[in-house]
């Protein structure tokens, strides 16, 4: 089990999950230690009036967790400020700030690492003991949708280490597991397994291939790798993996980490990652309550260089698609091409794909793996990266600006222009292109996307239907059409994630740029010499647009359900006729209601978040705009995007939300408000 560490409600909203915090009172510090260590046997050594046991720190069996404190305004570093066996006598003065620190302390008799509680669970006389359910909440709380994500680094204000070594490893052993249960029990389990450049993806590779390896799977090392690559791995030969893992957390910050799971059918749904992950705490739970040492023990993969197949892969689709008169072997001579790849993993496409193209990539930056991705967020949404990359195209004169986010399931260019194609505007160019292949086909985007996006596609013959929020609802929604016998060739969200029916309905950020590239080369076979930005000349971007964030601000054990409760209770509200003018949007063919939860497909996966999307109008305007709410599922908060087609739309939107719903509903108490607020003018 992993500490946590929660302040009560008495003392503040929002609870701290942190081993350090900032302190104003001795009092609250005492009352934070009680509730941190109740749920497990661990002897608190500190001045005497936080003192939980009279034991002494020698021979006892239970670890002895140590309290640092100082009076400077910066907090201190691992492990400078642990005590090691001293006994602080430091006075807490009211009204000055004070950091703490806890280290458990290595006794004779315990086995207890930094960050995790002793093996032996059993209660003692004062403690109660930690239950085989708690622990397997745990890993159970990794999940995030069809990924697991979590801290995997302490430095997050806020958040423990819960992606340890132990939790990948027994994550490892449950996937294996899974897949097994799928292969024919003479087949050997081949399981491939790649990551991105974070710094923490070593320590916990090691342990997933132990994990992996001690249910009887081949491991294959793939190295640095992207997540699109992962999947290519289970179907391209001679490769053909019963099934892949990419360790990432996408754009997340460098301290997170997370897996991503594939076999040759696609990524795996929400309900398939929620079964490895209670198998998974079960085996966590029995280890750490057991009294028998458990361990990662390392093992040695087979290494094996499949990213220079998969750039063959990509480099042979342009070749023949594009299909060149003059140098087949070279479509992209003549043409400049720039690469943001955020030093994360996509640096690859400049080297192994466009420059072997015959492309000349001068301008491109941010290519060296780097886990602490020094530059900026590597995300296509994120302004920092279409800005350089911007400044890049024009500086250096070039055809196309591309940004990757960090396992490249993503993508945003930039035209010969200098304009920033992502969100609406990249789904609009995708769009277009396909809809020049495939006339009439549906477009699948999820419910974020604008009336302008619709107007697009269904000028050009196409059909548009919005779906959930989440890029694995968007693309299943797309499988879903197909098999009922509607032809969906394209299903992206407005995040830059993008799947295709040709391509396996993988999201790949790579192809998507493959698939643009090829247009461009195409475009100028045909004396068309305007840009790939001419194809959306015509898509009109909104009038206002605007995305706000209310943190959940309940105990973490709370957040899904409040955060579910507040979204409901919107429903509710314009149901009732209590926000006049809003009502619950149908969107495509999907018609939202119970949390745009109606889902045709033959195995529904569980609900992941709750979400609606609300059509707003007044008498003086008609129809102006649309809110989407949504629960996130990364982070404990609820997400707002509003889109007006009037000057001041958001901003009426958002004083109508703050005073006839927010605070009438009291939801003011287990959210936190500011954004809306201070966007409505009103902070």
């Amino acid at each position: 089990m992993f500490l946590r560490s929660e302040f009560s409600n008495k003392h503040q909203k929002a609870p701290h999950k942190i081993f350090w915090g900032e302190l104003k009172e001795e009092k609250i510090l005492s009352d934070y230690f009680l509730a941190l260590i109740n749920p497990s046997p661990c002897i608190l050594a500190s001045s005497n009036s936080l003192k939980r046991s009279n034991s002494t720190t020698e021979n006892t069996q239970h670890p002895v967790l140590m309290v640092a404190a100082a009076t400077s305004t910066t907090a201190p570093t691992w492990p400078s400020a642990a005590l090691h066996g001293s006994k602080p006598t430091h006075a807490f003065p009211n009204n000055e700030k004070h950091y703490f620190q806890l280290s458990f302390l290595q006794t004779s008799n315990s086995r207890v690492g930094r960050g995790e509680a002793p093996a032996a669970r059993s209660a003692t006389k004062g403690w109660p003991a930690v239950t085989f359910e708690e622990e397997v909440a745990q890993i159970k709380r990794l999940q995030n949708g069809s990924d697991v994500r979590g801290v995997a680094i302490e430095g997050e204000k806020g958040r423990i280490v819960d992606m340890t070594p132990r939790a990948v490893q027994a994550i490892g052993e449950s996937f294996g597991e899974w897949v097994a249960d799928g292969v024919e029990s003479s087949e050997e389990v081949r399981i491939s397994v790649g990551r991105d450049p974070r710094i923490s993806g070593r320590v916990l590779s090691t342990a997933l291939f132990s994990g992996l390896a001690a249910v009887g799977c081949k491991v294959f090392d793939m190295g640095l790798a992207t997540t699109p690559a992962c999947y290519m791995s289970t179907v391209l030969a001679p490769f053909a993996y019963h099934a892949s893992i990419m360790m990432t957390a996408s754009h997340l910050p460098y301290t997170r980490n997370g897996l991503k799971f594939f076999t040759p059918k696609g990524g795996l749904t929400s309900s398939n990652v929620e079964e490895i992950c209670d198998r998974a705490g079960r085996k966590y739970a029995q280890r750490l309550l057991s009294t028998a040492a458990s361990t990662v023990n390392p093992v040695t993969p087979t290494r094996v260089t499949f990213m220079s197949t998969y750039a063959q892969h990509l480099r042979n689709i342009i070749k023949e698609r594009v299909n060149h008169p003059l140098h087949y072997h070279t479509p992209l001579k003549g043409f400049q091409i720039v690469v943001n790849a955020g030093n994360g993993s996509g640096g690859f496409f400049t080297l192994d794909v466009l420059e072997k193209l015959g492309a000349d990539t001068t301008g491109s930056l941010n290519l060296e793996p780097d886990g602490m991705f020094p530059n900026h967020i590597p995300n296509p949404e994120d302004k920092v990266a279409m800005a350089l990359t911007r400044a890049a195209v024009l500086d250096n004169g070039a055809n196309l600006g591309v940004v990757f986010d960090t396992d490249v399931d993503r993508s945003g260019v930039v035209d010969e222009a200098g304009n920033t194609i992502n969100g609406d505007r990249l789904i609009a160019l995708m769009s277009a292109i396909v809809l020049r292949e495939y006339p009439e086909t549906t477009i699948v985007t999820d419910a974020r996307a604008s009336v302008a996006l619709t107007r697009f596609i269904t000028s050009r013959g196409g059909r548009h239907c919005l779906y959930r929020v989440g890029y694995r609802n968007v693309i299943d929604k797309g499988v879903q059409l197909n098999r009922d016998g509607n032809e969906a060739h394209l299903m992206m969200e407005t995040t830059g994630h993008g799947a295709l029916k040709e391509n396996y309905f993988l999201d790949d950020g790579a192809y998507m740029v493959v698939k643009i590239i090829i247009e461009m080369v195409r475009m100028r076979l045909a004396g068309q010499n305007e840009g790939i930005g001419s194809l959306i000349s015509e898509f009109e971007d909104p009038m206002e647009s605007v995305e706000l964030r209310m943190n959940i601000v309940s105990l973490p054990k709370d957040a899904k359900s409040d955060g579910a409760e507040a979204v409901e209770t919107l429903r509710k509200y314009i149901e009732e006729g209590a926000l006049e003018g809003w009502e619950l949007d149908s969107c495509g063919d999907c018609w939202v209601s119970d949390g745009c939860l109606v889902d045709s497909n033959d195995d529904p996966a569980a609900i992941d978040a709750h979400m609606y999307r609300v059509k707003v109008s007044d008498e003086v305007n008609g129809q102006y705009g649309w809110i989407h709410i949504r629960q996130s599922v990364h982070n404990p908060n609820i997400a707002l995007n509003m889109q007006s087609s009037v000057l001041g739309g958001c901003q009426s939107m958002a004083r109508v939300l703050l005073h006839k719903f927010l605070l009438p509903s009291g939801l003011d108490n287990i959210l936190d408000i500011s954004q809306v607020k201070s966007y409505a003018g009103m902070g």
